[in-house]
């Protein structure tokens, strides 16, 4: 049952090819995301992920792991704060702010942060689950 203020974290890092797969699945091919000698004579120096790709990771957690299976994802706001590379760890960190009883869902605020701790992404996601939200 979730919790208002309950906190869930997931670690994760994504590899070029995995960006590489994203780029090929999407047609998103910026060679900034993908292309090393281009990304070099960029601002970021290396590829960077796609935003999405990253972003990914919420339907991933609020699908399998929390709330879990039964979960219908509404509705998500994003904000794309600071790049973010391949084969690095990061936290993504979810945080129940709304808990709405009545209709099964929760308001959950999602981010992304680096190993400095620095928010890369920030959100807030809608959910559904008529098991785990209930009156």
């Amino acid at each position: 049952m979730f919790q208002l203020n309950e906190v869930y974290t997931h670690k994760f890092q994504f590899s070029q090819e995995e960006v590489n797969q994203f780029a090929k699945v999407t047609g998103d091919n910026n060679p900034v995301h993908t292309d090393a000698a281009y990304a070099a004579g960029t601002m970021f120096k290396r590829p960077i992920m796609h935003g999405m790709l990253s972003a990914s990771l919420f339907s991933k957690v609020f699908g399998t792991l929390f709330p879990g299976e039964g979960t219908i994802y509404l509705k998500q706001s994003l904000s794309f704060l600071k790049p973010m590379y391949v084969d690095t760890q990061y936290e993504a960190v979810f945080t129940v702010k709304e808990v709405l009883k009545d209709k099964n869902r929760a308001v959950v605020e999602t981010l992304i942060k680096n190993p400095d701790g620095l928010v890369c992404t920030s959100g807030e996601a809608t959910i559904m689950n008529l098991d785990k939200i209930k009156n």
